[in-house]
């Protein structure tokens, strides 16, 4: 690919984040990303043969800021695992609900499904990252393999399906509406304590 192409094709990626975050997930037409990339609108064609392709990369950014965010906030590692476990959840559910259209594209099923650009995988060191904190969270607390047959990487499964459970029904309007909450934090410390014990005091 030359450098001509490359740049087209980052332009088209760049059109559609803005356009997601803009608009929302519904308006990532292949007409409209062109237009916004200021190319003719069978110009993304020659880089993304499908519009799921194109998706994809666009899904992809969505990842790597998560990803970034998720590693500026735990920081160097000097702080105890379950303080950068809550700081980690308080970054993924400030994401979900601050980038909703992105959160949305990121998550969608026939994305994920059709693996195009290795999306599925992108977020393996995300969760890498979660399994450690779990891990070293339930030694530093006194967790063991006796205390429960549940892995690390069980756990960090658990607790990631918790949180992303949270962001969804909390976009969705269901969970301010029978929880009563207008913030999402008592919601996330709840997750972390029923996957983790209650934090020593």
């Amino acid at each position: 690919m030359t450098e001509h192409e490359a740049g087209l094709r980052a332009r088209l990626i760049e059109a559609g984040v803005e356009l997601v975050s803009s608009e929302g997930v519904h308006a990532l037409s292949l007409r409209e990303i062109a237009r916004r990339a200021g190319v003719s609108h069978g110009a993304p064609r020659r880089y993304f043969p499908t519009h799921l392709e194109l998706l994809s990369a666009i899904a992809r950014q969505g990842f790597t800021e998560l990803t970034d965010r998720a590693a500026r906030t735990i920081g160097d590692g000097r702080a105890d695992p379950r303080s950068q476990l809550t700081a980690l959840g308080r970054a993924y559910l400030d994401y979900a609900l601050t980038n909703r259209g992105m959160f949305e594209l990121m998550f969608r099923h026939d994305l994920l499904e059709s693996n195009h650009l290795g999306l599925r995988e992108t977020s393996l060191p995300l969760f890498g990252v979660l399994v450690d904190l779990v891990a070293r969270a339930r030694s530093q607390h006194g967790a063991s393999a006796s205390d429960s047959a549940a892995t690390p990487s069980v756990v960090a499964a658990a607790l990631w399906a918790n949180l992303h459970g949270i962001a969804q029904l909390w976009l969705w309007g269901s969970l301010p509406l029978v929880a009563g909450l207008d913030d999402s934090e008592p919601l996330l410390l709840a997750a972390l304590d029923a996957h983790l014990g209650p934090e020593p005091r």
